[in-house]
């Protein structure tokens, strides 16, 4: 019978890339970490780590297996969390952040641990779309546009963004009339960008192309500047920018439609309690006020 003990330690050492590391993080003598490996390991019949002098790398069947616990171990946790007869927050909380979206929420995660001293907060802050299993995150901030898939997804706050470009830019290039005018012009994008329009009540999407590709919107916002193209931004980047006139707003009569900034987690009944936490204090910082953004 594999013990829970196991499974999760298993998932820590997975995580952290080593025995060392998780016993750290688990506060545990490195020999009892090693004893709880091999007794699942002896239970299930398999080589879950394959260990070396860096650390330990997952085997075929590890990685298999790590997917799993991962789900098991936050259904067990949350199990706790709802029997526990006090509110306290402990635990790691491992949160994929937007690089983007730094300034704004590096604020709301340090308040996180403030508040909750026996909660460890780990923030990875990227553009990446991380995958919350496989790259070992319990939860994800994410802006902009949901896809459809099985997490599930809490709505904090609406993001407004804009189509913007430079005085000079639209001199030389001229003002587009639609959105469909955009293929005439230069766009300054991530990549693969989709940008959204309303049409006569209906979403309009446009796949904008320029040589001008950047994954952060600051940098985005320097290119508009320059007046290298045309820029979807949010307002919190732009705004003050058109109220000086050094960036003009395009295509004001076809706006955007509103994206959102939500917290994802895995599939589940409830949610660990310190993912609640975690999702309060952000509609504690954002929901009172929708101007503020973290990225589009």
């Amino acid at each position: 019978m594999v013990g829970f003990e196991d499974l999760q330690t298993f998932v820590e050492v997975a995580d952290a890339g080593g025995l060392t590391r998780a016993a750290q993080r688990m506060g545990l003598a490195k020999s009892i970490v090693s004893r709880r490996l091999m007794r699942l390991e002896k239970t299930l019949g398999v080589q879950l780590l394959a260990r070396n002098t860096r650390g330990a790398a997952l085997t075929e069947a590890g990685a298999t297996l790590r997917e799993h616990a991962a789900r098991v171990v936050t259904e067990v946790q949350a199990a706790f969390d709802a029997i526990s007869p006090t509110d306290e927050i402990w635990g790691r909380l491992r949160v994929a952040a937007p690089l983007s979206g730094v300034t704004h929420l590096a604020p709301v995660m340090a308040d996180l641990a403030r508040r909750y001293p026996r909660l460890e907060v780990q923030t990875s802050y990227t553009d990446h779309m991380v995958d919350l299993v496989s790259d070992g995150f319990d939860v994800a901030i994410r802006a902009g546009y949901l896809e459809d898939s099985s997490l599930v997804a809490r709505r904090i706050a609406p993001l407004h963004a804009k189509v913007v470009a430079s005085p000079a830019y639209l001199a030389q290039h001229g003002m587009p009339a639609t959105p469909a005018d955009l293929v005439d012009h230069e766009a300054l994008t991530t990549g693969a960008d989709s940008w959204r329009f309303n049409v006569k009540g209906e979403v309009l999407i446009i796949h904008p192309t320029g040589r001008f590709k950047a994954n952060h919107g600051q940098a985005l916002l320097s290119a508009a500047l320059e007046g290298l193209g045309i820029a979807m931004l949010p307002d919190f980047l732009t705004t003050p920018l058109i109220a000086s006139g050094a960036l003009v707003q395009v295509l004001a009569d076809y706006p955007t439609p509103d994206a959102g900034l939500y917290v994802v987690r895995l599939p589940g009944s409830q949610p660990p309690r310190k993912i609640k936490a975690l999702t309060n204090i952000l509609l504690e910082y954002f929901a009172p006020g929708p101007e503020l953004t973290a990225k589009v």
